[in-house]
């Protein structure tokens, strides 16, 4: 059901592009727009394994530095049936965890070492077989996608509120100032939201593939609970721009702003995992 939601909401911000593009800037716009956007998220996606964990002070570690966690993330990929990615240990008290990396061949799975503390082992393979999940479906290319689509819509609205400012604007061929100066509003929002709906539904799908892959879906469960709490208690200083990629929202935000939010509430995750029991 989510990989259906996800394609159709795909499909919605790709229209949303086309018809924008073609109220602001026509074909030629809407083309410059989306290579821009694609050259800048094409960056960001092929080096935003090395930029993310070098923000987080991320240190590599092995077998022989972590024995458990390595035997873990070894059994865990062989059920996946995927290459062992690379792991990582974020110096920092917040419990928490995310997956990065371009492939299989090239991923990286990073956790807290507050989430090395808290969890007992059956709660750490449910958060790793979550972050393997993400890995498998390809989520980090769906996301890149998803945002080049969102800054080409952004762009194309820049370029219209420029145009309109120096008066190359839609009353220049007769059009409506007042409908293009809403839509200039209206339209980033719009893909901002349909991208952050995005990013909840795979979310969804990679909470399913976890509880396959580590065999019970009640670990995960439990460990979205614990880490809950511990992202309240110890919170983390994160860049809004990475939020996306962690296992629990460290960014708080509730009614409306939940909209605008990378996660489900973590609820309404448990709810569906204590379901598949």
């Amino acid at each position: 059901m989510n990989s259906v939601k996800t394609v159709g909401l795909m499909v919605g911000l790709t229209l949303l592009l086309i018809w924008v593009g073609g109220i602001f800037g026509g074909r030629g716009g809407m083309f410059f727009a989306f290579v821009i956007a694609c050259g800048m998220n094409l960056g960001t996606y092929w080096f935003s394994d090395k930029i993310v964990l070098r923000m987080y002070r991320a240190q590599e570690v092995g077998q022989a530095d972590e024995p458990e966690l390595y035997r873990m993330v070894e059994e865990l990929r062989q059920k996946a049936g995927m290459p062992i990615p690379k792991l990582y240990i974020i110096p920092n008290d917040t419990p928490n965890a995310f997956a990065t990396g371009r492939n299989p061949q090239h991923a990286a799975v990073a956790v807290t070492q507050g989430i090395l503390k808290i969890l007992s082992k059956e709660e750490l393979s449910g958060v790793l077989a979550h972050e393997l999940s993400h890995i498998r479906h390809g989520d980090i290319l769906i996301g890149t996608i998803a945002a080049t689509i969102a800054g080409a819509i952004s762009m194309l609205a820049h370029m219209a509120q420029w145009a309109m400012i120096f008066g190359r604007g839609d009353e220049d061929e007769g059009g409506n100032p007042i409908a293009g100066l809403a839509m200039i509003i209206i339209a980033p929002i719009a893909a901002m939201l349909i991208q952050m709906a995005i990013s909840r539904s795979r979310e969804y799908l990679a909470d399913e593939g976890g509880a396959r892959i580590s065999g019970n879906p009640h670990y995960l469960a439990q460990a979205l609970k614990r880490l809950e709490q511990g992202v309240k208690k110890v919170p983390m200083e994160t860049n809004p721009a990475t939020a996306h990629m962690f296992i629990v929202n460290p960014l708080r935000g509730g009614g409306i702003l939940s909209l605008f939010s990378t996660h489900p509430p973590i609820e309404k995750r448990i709810e569906r995992l204590e379901k598949m029991q």
